[in-house]
């Protein structure tokens, strides 16, 4: 094609020399093995679980090999951009621990940018215009309506899809048939002259499938837009050449495009970097296992776990389990040590489904907030408190003092076995809920009838003294539970069941009901304690029947 025709399809002036890209670009100065790898997400939506999985295995391969972890936003499809979905990508991915070196609204070094690919229009111009100069692309001025009519033709005849061979009819339009269709006014897109062979296969290297069989591209695909937009599969090959990415991390199901972007990449005289392609989300769905899906199941979008209150530092080290299958036995031998000190490996990473177990991430879950000091518990449920609690979690949450005692007691903070009882924040929240009158809601059943209830309540509240310490709360128990008719010890009883109503553990049990609404809970002198003696006692009263 000649530069006057070229000039004509594609006129933008701020276009430079090819060269000069390279000077503005350069290969970064890294050690030896770094990997720069990216988060390209569209603006189209917001991130969700297969989002995040990939993005740590990226910010992983990244800053494990000391390397730097971007972020780009492929932002080519403006009609279906949502206001805020930038900005939610970063929030999220910063309360999941994840950060960016440089990147779309990020404060660091952004010589490789702008990382809006809107901002980018010159560069990709001036390689669109330079694969016209070489025949490697063409102008097509088909319709919608043209292009529906071949699809459905190819459908029917169990054909391909797209636009290849003897479809691509605009591929041998002479110069002077350009320029008519120029006069005309017709619109018309940049496409890609494909010189692959589909039936000729060769083999790829896959950093996370290994040797896989990858055929020759055949289809000419749009590489620029009618409005000068380029497509996805133009725009990242320029991008990764010139943010010098050296590790693409995406999911299998981008295989398929595989070999046009390997073509691209070779047409532009481009090293193209490395690709590994992620294993499917699976979960098991009855007897069988199925993809994740963002419409069927809510633990796939990421506001699931931020709404529920998991533990982020829980998430990222259960999803690295899903990673990486050596990371568990790591993790047992270091216990303590955050994950980031795990020797991440993309090579080690599954070639098949990855299972996501919810009750797997739970019992993460459990563990990870076992090892919180009571004062980390305290703020993290304060934090969730004020963004997803009701306005009385947000007002029991006031009292730091009084919060931090219920904590200790409820996680056993302090004791030489500690607790697990905390999965989630809205569910830890709950568990206090017996502490405030505003939200004690008591499920008064008991095992005795109303004036056995009634003469321990009574003779109970007699004796209770907010000053005893646990032993001096518990002989007095034992005395009301002998003058109520109970065994005093449990030895007593079972030697001669006949001769008491229950044992010291029974009468136990009712003062356990009447203070905190239900048959199990923490210990009870010290869930007294911190009600403090006129909440107790009243309690008490409340309670008889």
């Amino acid at each position: 094609m000649t530069k006057e025709l070229a000039d004509l399809l594609i006129s933008d002036e701020n276009i430079l020399p090819l060269d000069e890209y390279e000077k503005m670009y350069p290969e970064r100065e890294l050690q030896k093995g770094a990997e720069v790898t990216r988060l390209a997400p569209s603006p189209t939506g917001f991130i969700h679980l297969g989002n995040l999985y990939s993005a740590l295995a990226d910010e992983r391969a990244a800053h494990s090999t000391g390397g730097k972890f971007y972020l780009r936003i492929e932002d080519t499809d403006d009609k279906r951009k949502v206001e805020g979905a930038v900005e939610s990508v970063i929030r999220t991915l910063r309360y999941f621990g994840l950060n960016f070196d440089e990147g779309a609204e990020i404060d660091g070094d952004g010589k490789y940018g702008p990382y809006f690919q809107r901002q980018r229009a010159s560069i990709y111009h001036a390689f669109a215009k330079d694969l016209l100069l070489r025949d490697l692309a063409y102008p097509c001025f088909c319709t919608e309506e043209e292009l529906t009519l071949v699809r459905a033709m190819q459908t029917e005849n169990k054909l391909n899809i797209g636009y290849y061979g003897k479809f691509a009819k605009c591929r041998h339009l002479t110069e002077e048939e350009i320029r008519k269709n120029l006069d005309e006014g017709k619109p018309f897109v940049i496409r890609l002259k494909a010189r692959g062979d589909a039936s000729v296969k060769h083999t790829f290297n896959d950093r996370i499938k290994g040797e896989i069989t990858v055929p020759e591209n055949d289809q000419d695909v749009v590489i620029l837009k009618s409005d000068g937009i380029p497509t996805y599969h133009f725009a990242h090959a320029v991008d990764d050449h010139f943010m010098r990415t050296t590790l693409v991390i995406r999911g299998e199901e981008w295989l398929a495009s595989l070999p046009i972007h390997i073509e691209l990449f070779s047409d532009l005289c481009f090293k193209m970097p490395a690709y590994a392609h992620t294993s499917s989300l699976l979960k098991i769905d009855g007897d069988t296992k199925r993809k994740l899906s963002k419409r069927k199941d809510p633990e796939c979008s990421l506001d699931y776990y931020r709404r529920e209150g998991y533990l982020p530092a829980a998430v990222m080290k259960y999803l690295m389990t899903v990673l990486q299958s050596n990371f568990e036995e790591w993790e047992r031998k270091n216990p303590d040590a955050p994950y980031t000190d795990f020797k991440f490996s993309v090579a080690k990473m599954g070639k098949s489904g990855a299972l996501f177990d919810l009750d797997k991430l739970k019992d993460v879950s459990k563990d990870e907030m076992a090892k919180l000091s009571s004062e980390e518990i305290f703020s993290f449920l304060s934090d969730w408190t004020n963004e997803f609690g009701s306005e009385s979690d947000r007002a029991h949450f006031k009292d730091e003092g009084y919060v931090l005692r219920i904590i200790r007691l409820v996680t056993g903070d302090g004791s030489k076995k500690r607790r697990k009882d905390i999965v989630t924040a809205s569910q830890g929240v709950r568990l206090f809920d017996y502490f405030f009158d505003d939200s004690f809601a008591p499920d008064y059943v008991y095992r005795f009838d109303a004036k056995i209830v009634n003469s321990v309540l009574e003779e109970f509240s007699k004796v209770y003294d907010p000053a005893d310490d646990g032993g001096a709360w518990f002989s007095k128990l034992k005395d009301v539970a002998a003058r109520c008719g109970f065994a005093a010890e449990n030895s007593a009883y079972k030697e001669n069941p006949d001769m008491f109503i229950g044992n010291v553990s029974d009468c136990a049990e009712i003062v356990r009901v009447a203070i905190a609404g239900s048959p199990n809970s923490p210990d009870l002198c010290t869930i007294m304690n911190i009600l403090g003696r006129d909440r107790s006692l009243s309690r008490l009263k409340k309670a008889m029947i």
